[in-house]
């Protein structure tokens, strides 16, 4: 009796739209991907946790928690995870943006089997060949220097806002750091650097309040 081939990998897709879900299970199980999927962000990244996947992929705009928030406290975690932004043409410049924090890559909506499938085993391998960002705070004057910045500077936070990690270019920072600050990672900046002043964390609180992140 002939044996059935071996999972390939282990995928889990986050997305609010059950065609999309459907869409991408159907097309990785042909491609013998084991694929769980979650409607919710909140329960997607609870399984993303608690669960031994391969690869995830999320939308980047989802009520609750967006994708930025799936990839940062994912990488956090587990940094060794490749995370795959899904997004559609309105949201292409974020997924762009997230790839320079951390995401192997970004899938645009709609897309073709075969370009899900290229960008899911680019995305593997790429994975197996690099080592993780350390999830650590490096640059700790830096990060503060910044924060303190965002505090008095509206012409700063605007483009914090507007432009993401480009606004951070002239800052030598981790990807993990710019993340940290461009999602308001309080807990995650207080555990590596020690207490915050009111003052910086004026930009983080203002990041948290503003948006689903």
């Amino acid at each position: 009796m002939a044996q059935g081939r071996a999972t390939e990998a282990r995928a889990l897709v986050i997305d609010d739209e059950q065609i999309v879900l459907d869409s991408v299970k159907r097309i990785l199980s042909a491609e013998n991907f084991a694929v769980d999927v979650s409607l919710e962000s909140p329960g997607g990244l609870d399984l993303a946790l608690k669960n031994d996947y391969d690869i995830v992929l999320t939308d980047i705009r989802m009520p609750e928690i967006g994708g930025m928030r799936i990839l940062r406290d994912i990488k956090r975690v587990k940094p060794s995870i490749p995370v795959v932004i899904i997004t559609g043409f309105a949201t292409v410049g974020s997924a762009v943006q997230a790839m320079k924090l951390g995401a192997s890559d970004y899938l645009e909506k709609p897309f073709t089997p075969e370009e899900l499938t290229q960008r899911v085993r680019q995305a593997l391998e790429k994975a197996r060949s690099q080592e993780p960002e350390l999830q650590e705070v490096v640059h700790k004057k830096t990060v503060i220097e910044v924060l303190e910045r965002a505090a008095s500077d509206s012409d700063f936070v605007a483009r914090l806002y507007y432009e993401g990690a480009d606004a951070l270019d002239e800052y030598e920072l981790t990807g993990p750091e710019k993340l940290a600050i461009l999602t308001g990672d309080v807990s995650w900046i207080e555990e590596h650097i020690g207490p915050l002043s009111k003052t910086q964390m004026r930009w983080l609180q203002q990041r948290l309040s503003a948006e689903i992140w």
